[in-house]
């Protein structure tokens, strides 16, 4: 990150001097109001060099960006568990002592959950830290973190094939086959989806080297390493509904906005977190379109189910419904996902002339009709 590391330090150091000085009942509006507005200013920053200057961004401001993110969501979890006093009263009652400053400092800036997640609240992060002095068994330490390095090893090599692929239907491009633009997004959007799930995986691997999501030992008398982990990709894509999807899909953020914004709003909290997450994200163009259809797709999902669940009586009809949903969830979350990554403008235009915005726009036409 070079010089840009300095947007860590100013956001570390400014929760430190809001817990010192605030009242633990206001802290949590300052602290996220505050991150949230120095995290938009880089954002806007990015895109003012996107799409006024016409240049790239610098490779490591992306990345002090892209860690200021993930540390929105640990200070913001820190604040709120100050303001909701649900820390232990060893740091709930002294959260001003230069002692437990440093434990506040230490979680909020610890780096490999900053490079890729996932999020951990600070009473997980303390327990973890806590843990590294039982040793586990070297042969359960070994095994958890070789089988996480195999799916890291699986989900790179998938991407080579998804690759031949989508080069091969480029090839056809002036075919006549009416799918072809459906299929080729859809493999584009996989593709897009195995660089999260293989970076996801790497963090966990980082955080297993470092001792964090040790959890002691379960009833069985193995050792615990499930305590920090985004979801399984294979789970998450076998989802065969779109509001399932969302919460499968990067399962730390999607608690934390839940936390955050969904159960604290009193109107329409659906559409106020994905709006909320689309500010987090960046508010470019393909950002604000991907999370509206999100939302859409979602709310839909709700009442589609919600009327279609006292018919399926059969067992057929609930396999078939199954199904379809199922192929319905893939499409629409590979505009979703389509839409977010290349975020500008004239990508946003460029997809919308595919056949596979039909899926979306019958996510609006359920919302209208049920």
């Amino acid at each position: 990150m070079g010089p840009y590391s300095l947007l860590l330090f100013f956001s570390a150091v400014l929760l430190l001097l809001l817990i010192h000085y605030l009242h633990p009942m206001h802290i949590h509006q300052w602290t996220l109001g505050l991150q949230m507005c120095w995290q938009t200013c880089w954002h806007l920053y990015i895109q003012y060099q996107l799409y006024w200057l016409q240049e790239t961004p610098d490779s490591r401001l992306l990345l002090a960006i892209s860690a200021l993110m993930l540390m929105t969501q640990r200070v913001s979890s820190l604040s709120l568990d100050l303001q909701e006093g649900t820390l232990t009263s060893q740091f709930q009652n002294k959260s001003q002592d230069q002692s437990v400053l440093i434990s506040f400092l230490s979680y909020s800036l610890y780096f490999p959950a900053l490079l890729g997640g996932p999020l951990c609240s600070f009473k997980t992060f303390v327990e973890s830290v806590r843990q590294m002095s039982v040793t586990p068994p070297f042969a359960s330490y070994l095994g958890n973190l070789t089988l996480k390095i195999l799916q890291v090893v699986v989900l790179v090599w998938i991407k080579y094939p998804l690759k031949e692929l989508l080069t091969s239907l480029l090839t056809f491009r002036n075919s006549t086959y009416v799918c072809q633009d459906i299929l080729w997004i859809w493999i584009l959007s996989l593709l897009l989806k195995m660089n999260y799930y293989a970076h996801w995986k790497i963090s966990e691997c980082v955080n297993s080297a470092a001792g964090i999501g040790l959890h002691g030992y379960g009833h069985s008398g193995k050792t615990s390493w499930d305590g920090l982990s985004d979801g399984s990709p294979w789970v998450t894509e076998v989802s065969s509904r779109p509001s399932v999807f969302a919460r499968q899909w990067n399962r730390t953020t999607a608690a934390w906005l839940r936390r955050m914004v969904f159960k604290r709003s009193n109107k329409s909290p659906l559409f106020v977190t994905f709006g909320f997450s689309a500010w987090w994200h960046g508010l470019h163009p393909g950002q604000i379109f991907g999370f509206l259809i999100w939302a859409f797709t979602v709310q839909g999902d709700y009442k589609l189910h919600h009327f279609l669940h006292p018919k399926l009586t059969s067992l057929w009809r609930k396999r078939l419904y199954m199904c379809l949903n199922w192929a319905f969830t893939q499409l629409t979350i590979s505009c979703v996902v389509v839409y977010v990554e290349l975020q500008s403008l004239a990508s946003v235009k460029l997809l919308w002339s595919s056949y596979i915005t039909v899926f979306p726009l019958l996510s609006v036409l359920i919302n209208l009709i049920l």
